[in-house]
């Protein structure tokens, strides 16, 4: 796998995201508490809000828009609400951000 370094760990807050915009579209890279990194494409399943706005909790995100709350880890949603959104592959090394270069080139994020 061939990794992109998308900047520093501590360019994104604790419990917080930010937007990586790619040509096929947007994904949130998300830090949890325990500074572990997620990345989900930045749409929610149910009415395409911006995850990367949502609440972090745990290795959980609720999307603002109608509180569906999606694994970081898996991009399925929490519940009784059905559905999924895509995940890619991230971690840290050395304190910066890596994300799978090939997901971002080969597969839609939104």
């Amino acid at each position: 796998m061939s990794f992109v370094d998308i900047g520093a760990l501590e360019d994104i807050p604790a419990q917080g995201a930010r937007v990586v915009r790619t040509k096929l579209g947007c994904v949130a890279v998300f830090r949890t508490a325990d500074d572990r990194v997620f990345a989900l494409a930045d749409r929610c399943a149910h009415k395409g809000g911006p995850l990367s706005e949502g609440i972090v909790h745990g290795h959980k995100v609720t999307c603002p828009l109608h509180n569906w709350v999606f694994s970081l880890e898996t991009g399925q949603a929490q519940g009784a609400d059905a559905g999924q959104v895509q995940t890619f592959a991230a971690k840290v090394e050395a304190g910066r951000v890596l994300l799978d270069a090939a997901q971002l080139t080969t597969e839609s994020a939104a």
